[in-house]
């Protein structure tokens, strides 16, 4: 039955009950009940024992309850992460709200790969053209809202529906085997237990051959009960629960449970670069336009100030270009711009001081002043290129900036290369008038935020649109004004380059034919930037289209006129160096995966260390057309040499996924298959995503983006796909500990009674006590284990192979060697009471085996003395001590108590705390201690009890150093695989 949060309480109580074991426990009980009646036995004593058997069974179910309810509202806590997103326009501003937030009347803005967040009418077309395929809108448009939530058509068909069960993860499937495997062993050795006491049935102490056998049977069954590992998969889910939503504090949101798993797995993390390595607060830094074509092609710099979102900052001409022209009146006229056309006619529109006076004419001059060894532009706009280059960032440009009063900063919606035009397009500011600079200033932050590029949308209309595609690597705009129609162009260089015929220059506004020597210069600087600066380049243009022309093709998408080069800064986030060499540290191979220009990405790699600081890239940089053309075998030598794909489309993506899935690594011998982690953010990334074996989405992605993937970085860091993988084997390493403590705990309360059927000794433990201490030990420590830290090499290891048992045969051995000390060191307690107390009888060891021989011959003890508390008293705290003990090893697998203090983990230290008063309870409060059969020990017993359990703390340090010194020698070998 899957448990979610509208099953019934009742259902839930039920279902701790359903479990053959704990099912023949309550029959036993009962008969024990009845023949207690039929022998005619009265009192409390005639039927305490089954009454506490059935409290105790309750117990443990509400325990069940309170666990299984607990694992599944840190499941919803996590699902809460994974809340859609909307655009929507409040108090004249777009902001970005959750989903849930909406109300009728909202105004909500969707764009591509967008997920329709409730039920909405048309109101606005801002694109050619809407597709919508169920959930997926591709187009642009703005929404009323009409209905929310349950109040939407998918709402209320949604209520209607069975919800599907929860998938189980892999790890859940192998403990469930291992679990049923361990209690096929543990129910073998119950009966055996039975069997082997069959002929201490008739003892007197029993009350009769039946009533020995039913004892026996009982003792069996709830050794059974406890040694029997029932509530792990509820452990286990809380334990993955607990961990993602510790990995969803980190911004790595977790869309499935299994996922947490395969991250410990991860061998290969192919990575975007821009938002994921990069900080993705683009700015444009560079400007590069052609100055003159007279006597030789003339190159112009600019370089730009001001790195974030703020409209704040000044274009300097680097490159000491002389420009000459005219200034004139007290206000400056109007600039007259003029582009040549295939009929050679020229076109113009001016400003003045008042805003657009197409009557006005005549021509100005933007003069300079020093600012260090770069001259200040006064007036950038009053530059044909420089102001064409504003226009062409405004029109063609579907993001918005705008200033949050309540974070008192500039904020974005959309693209970061979009947003940066947009920045650079207020910093150029409008031309036509002295005054702009001030006038500009005078602006409150919220009319500033985008003055000027609304300025260029009032004046021009926006036609028609041709959306990016990757294919093209380019958009274009069909803007209209005055009977005038213009396309704006905007894409990478390569593309916008490749379809222009003529060029604009800065010197007289003139166009000329884009010739091969232009070219070249362009190109040389094109790549100076991408390469040495580390920029990210676009290429702007325009075209002059027909009078009338009201919708755009991709033929028209030619003979162009070149504008400028832009270069946009992207610094690396400065966590990103040390998560790359982390993941060299874990034997996690990183490839970087980019749309953008080799030159940039390479220079970028370079700085982030993604090359090992090697400066040979050759066999480890690929284009994709380079890859593509690659000989089939040469391709898989590529593959396991890669660290940067550039110039990738999203189909390029999914081939690089599959390429990866099917090479093996060969670690240390073995032959090691590659699980590999991609990242993405758009709707064409979605197959890629899927195919991969975690897909990893940007939080500003598309929903179609997060919905393909297994895991969302809400800060789109790539630090933080490594601090998700190291918690993902953090998750893992600590449900290992929790089944190792559990078990080797199991292992122990079977050794114990085993062993003490065998040796023919009284009953070491009883029912009720076994109950109670399975209860005590299996409910807040194995839980509270889920909360230890992170081992501090949990990042030095090799990644974990799927197909790895969580039982290996060295853990095995571990476990038996802890569990064997746990059992015996319980029995040691039992026959030190008789022996070698001061307080006991001290027997010899043959009289202690021959116990049940006591009314049949001379003794100088009463028989009496079996059946006295202290002895079993002293084994079970013992048993639930040395638990505590055997807790505190489980803080890490390897690491030893000296280097990981219990203190790292308060949550284990204080369940702890509570287990120990629990018992300390039932020990010393008369009603209590009469119900578990047990009898307030002497501080002399309390010291043997320590003096037995200590060692388990001893034993484990040992194991964890030969541990240690195997995995130390595999990390040598992984290190010597990684730099050789």
């Amino acid at each position: 039955m899957s448990i979610n949060a509208d099953t019934p309480f009742w259902k839930l109580v039920l279902k701790q009950f359903d479990d053959l074991l704990v099912k023949i426990l309550i029959a036993a009980a009962i008969v024990s009940f009845l023949l207690a009646m039929i022998n005619g036995e009265t009192g409390l004593t005639a039927f305490l024992e089954p009454s506490v058997i059935l409290m105790i069974l309750a117990a443990n179910a509400a325990v069940g309850v309170i666990t299984e309810t607990n694992a599944e509202k840190a499941l919803e806590e996590l699902r809460a992460y994974q809340a859609d997103v909307a655009t929507v326009l409040r108090n004249g501003c777009f902001s970005i709200l959750p989903a849930a937030d909406l109300v009728p009347g909202d105004i909500v803005e969707v764009s591509v790969g967008c997920k329709i967040p409730a039920d909405m009418r048309m109101i606005e077309m801002l694109s050619d053209q809407l597709r919508v395929d169920q959930a997926i809108l591709t187009g642009r448009a703005r929404a009323a809202v009409i209905g929310v939530g349950s109040k939407t058509a998918i709402g209320r068909i949604r209520d209607s529906m069975l919800k599907t069960e929860d998938e189980t993860t892999p790890l859940k499937r192998k403990l469930d085997e291992f679990g049923t495997l361990l209690a096929k062993v543990i129910a073998g050795i119950c009966i055996l237990v039975w069997f082997v006491n069959i002929g201490h049935f008739g003892d007197p102490a029993h009350g009769g051959f039946l009533q020995g056998a039913i004892h026996y049977f009982k003792i069996a069954v709830a050794l059974a009960v406890a040694a029997i590992p029932e509530g792990l998969p509820a452990v286990v889910t809380t334990c993955l629960a607990l961990g993602t939503k510790r990995m969803a504090r980190l911004n790595a949101i977790v869309r499935s449970l299994p996922s947490v798993e395969t991250l410990g797995c991860t061998t290969v993390i192919c990575s975007d670069k821009t938002g994921t390595l990069t900080t993705n607060m683009m700015s444009v830094s560079k400007i590069c336009v052609l100055h003159s074509a007279n006597h030789g092609p003339s190159a112009a710099e600019y370089s730009v100030s001001g790195t974030t979102y703020a409209p704040e900052g000044s274009i300097h001409d680097g490159t000491g270009t002389p420009h000459g022209g005219w200034r004139g009146g007290h206000v400056a006229p109007l600039l007259f711009e003029t582009w040549a056309v295939g009929d050679g006619s020229l076109f113009g529109f001016g400003i003045s001081s008042s805003g657009l006076d197409p009557s006005s004419s005549g021509r100005s001059l933007g003069f300079f002043s020093l600012v260090g060894q770069a001259r200040l532009l006064e007036f950038p706009a009053q530059f044909p290129c420089l102001l064409h280059i504003a226009m062409c960032s405004a029109l063609c440009n579907e993001s918005i900036v705008q200033y949050n009063p309540d974070k008192r900063n500039y904020e974005k919606i959309g693209e970061s290369t979009e947003v940066a035009l947009r920045v650079l397009a207020e910093k150029v500011g409008l031309p036509g008038f002295d005054s702009m600079p001030s006038a500009l200033n005078m602006l409150s932050k919220h009319e500033r935020a985008s003055y000027c590029n609304h300025y260029w949308e009032n004046q021009f209309k926006k036609v028609s649109l041709l959306e990016f595609s990757r294919d093209r690597k380019m958009m274009s705009v069909l803007c209209s004004r005055k009977q005038m129609e213009i396309m704006f162009s905007k894409g990478a260089p390569e593309s916008i380059m490749s379809r222009c015929t003529n060029i604009l220059c800065n010197d007289d506004g003139s166009t000329v034919p884009l010739t091969a020597s232009i070219r070249a210069e362009l190109e040389s600087r094109f790549l100076s930037f991408a390469g040495k600066e580390t920029l990210s380049c676009l290429a702007l243009a325009l075209k002059r289209m027909p009078m009338g022309h009201q919708a755009l093709s991709l033929d028209d998408e030619k003979d162009l006129t070149f504008i400028g080069l832009v270069g946009m800064l992207d610094p690396p986030r400065e966590e990103v160096r040390n998560a790359i060499l982390s993941c060299m540290t874990a034997g996690i191979r990183v490839i970087v995966v980019t749309g953008d220009n080799k030159s940039t990405a390479e220079s970028l790699c370079r700085k982030i260390g993604a090359f090992d600081h090697s400066d040979d890239f050759i066999g480890r940089s690929f284009t994709a057309s380079e890859f593509e053309e690659l000989p089939g075998l040469q391709k898989s030598v590529a593959v396991q040499r890669m660290t940067l794909f550039t110039r990738v489309e999203p189909s390029h993506k999914r081939m690089l996924v599959e390429s990866l899935q099917h090479q093996n690594e060969v670690f240390i011998l073995e032959i090691f298959p590659q699980k590999v982690a991609m990242t993405g953010d758009g709707v064409n990334d979605a197959p890629a995503l899927k195919k991969a074996d975690i897909g990893i989405a940007m939080g500003s992605g598309t929903a179609v983006a997060k919905s393909a993937s297994d895991m969302v970085l809400a800060d789109d860091n790539f630090a933080t796909i490594v601090a998700a993988v190291a918690e993902g084997r953090a998750i893992y390493n600590n449900t290992k500990q929790f089944i190792r403590y559990m078990i080797s705990s199991n292992i122990g309360e079977v050794v114990c009674i085993f062993v003490g059927a065998v040796l023919g000794m009284p009953d070491t433990l009883i029912p009720v006590q076994l109950l109670w201490v399975n209860l005590v030990t299996d409910g807040l420590p194995a839980t509270a284990i889920g909360f230890n830290k992170q081992d501090t090499d949990v990042m030095k290891a090799k990644p974990r192979k799927v197909n790895e048992a969580v039982v290996t045969g060295w853990l095995f051995f571990r476990y038996l060697v802890v569990g064997a000390y746990v059992g015996l060191a319980t029995i040691a307690g039992f026959i030190w009471w008789f022996v070698y107390a001061d307080s006991g009888p001290k027997l010899s060891y043959h009289e202690l085996v021959n116990f049940d021989t006591c009314s049949t011959r001379e003794t100088t003890y009463p028989c009496s003395i079996f059946s006295d508390r202290h002895p079993t008293t002293v084994s079970m705290t013992v048993l639930i001590v040395v638990e505590m003990f055997n807790a505190l090893n489980n803080l890490s697998e390897n690491q030893s108590l000296l280097v990981i203090p219990p203190w790292s983990n308060i949550w284990l230290v204080g369940s702890i705390i509570v287990t120990m008063l629990l018992h300390i309870l039932i020990l010393y409060v008369q009603p209590l201690s009469v119900l578990f059969s047990v009898t307030p020990l002497s501080w002399a017993e309390w010291t043997v009890v320590l003096n037995l359990s200590f060692p388990v703390i001893i034993i484990d340090e040992v194991l964890k150093f030969f541990s240690r010194d195997r995995h130390g020698n595999t990390h040598a070998k992984v290190s010597y695989k990684l730099i050789y």
